[in-house]
């Protein structure tokens, strides 16, 4: 196979029709690395929203358990992608992220803002950073799979193209990001998790790495100190070499799926989808929703 030849088969396909394939290719083929860094800064990017941020801070998963979520939320997500929402897989792990989800009490407009970052944070990663910039069929089509995934968890006013789900980001970032102390302190577990993953010398190395890869905005919902110019343009510079490299190596005969990546460490016996996850309880630290008693609730006829 030649190093543009799977591009134009993806450009051959519907991206109303053949979403799943065409997203399959693009993350699993041409790019698993970049996929895996842009869900992480998608991912990443809700925190500076501060309802999302505190939530997150209140239920102690992401500081005290941080790799562990960090595991379930890729592994869960990669189920999907990689059996398809009518598998008994897929329909496992979009019944184990509906059950988390409702046991807190998050907005509709927040978790439409999460679906905006999976859709569009890839593709301006990958732009920037890939080895050739995602295609317009790409980019239709992982608007059309993350659509279909919002309807599964029952997300209202989906935007229907990648272009709306742009704009929708845009308008939601400029209007929600904020400091918040909670958040911050989700911030900071998370670039330390990441610097975990490399030798404890590397450390401070890495976080600043990581806080120069983000834009200002969230540099500046964080309060992190400004990143200078100079180390900025190598880190970037360094991350774009790469896409650069990637593109005089021959492409991808095999698939590389989110359960592959090195960055997994919680689960080395293996997992299984229906055990991924919390399952908060009424009553106990973490679940920071009051819950209803449920012999008061008005039972289904």
């Amino acid at each position: 196979m030649r190093r543009y030849e799977r591009l134009q088969h993806i450009r051959r396909l519907d991206p109303e029709k053949d979403f799943l394939t065409i997203y399959r290719l693009s993350a699993v083929y041409e790019f698993p690395w970049d996929f895996t860094r842009a869900l992480e800064l998608a991912l990443y990017r809700t925190y500076a929203v501060p309802s999302i941020g505190r939530l997150l801070a209140r239920t102690a998963e992401l500081t005290d358990r941080t790799q562990q979520r960090y595991d379930d939320t890729a592994l869960l997500l990669d189920a999907i992608v990689e059996h398809g929402f009518d598998s008994d897989v897929g329909h496992t792990a979009v019944r184990r992220i509906n059950q988390m989800h409702r046991s807190y009490d998050i907005a509709n407009d927040d978790m439409r803002y999460v679906l905006c970052t999976f859709v569009v944070t890839p593709k301006r990663w990958i732009d920037t950073y890939g080895w050739r910039r995602f295609s317009q069929h790409e980019a239709a089509a992982s608007a059309v799979y993350y659509r279909t995934l919002g309807q599964h968890l029952g997300i209202k006013g989906i935007p229907g193209s990648y272009e709306e789900f742009a704009t929708c980001l845009d308008a939601y970032e400029e209007a929600h990001f904020a400091w918040d102390e909670d958040a911050r302190t989700v911030s900071d577990a998370t670039v330390d998790l990441m610097a975990s993953w490399y030798p404890r010398p590397l450390a401070p190395l890495l976080r600043a790495a990581t806080v120069a890869l983000l834009d200002d905005t969230l540099v500046k919902a964080f309060r992190y100190d400004q990143p200078h110019p100079l180390a900025k343009a190598l880190v970037r510079g360094a991350v774009r070499l790469r896409g650069r490299a990637v593109r005089l190596l021959p492409p991808r005969t095999a698939p590389h799926y989110a359960r592959q990546n090195r960055e997994i460490k919680g689960y080395p016996d293996g997992y299984r989808v229906d055990e991924l996850g919390t399952r908060p309880v009424p009553g106990v630290r973490g679940c920071p929703v009051r819950h209803p008693d449920p012999s008061t609730a008005p039972q289904p006829e």
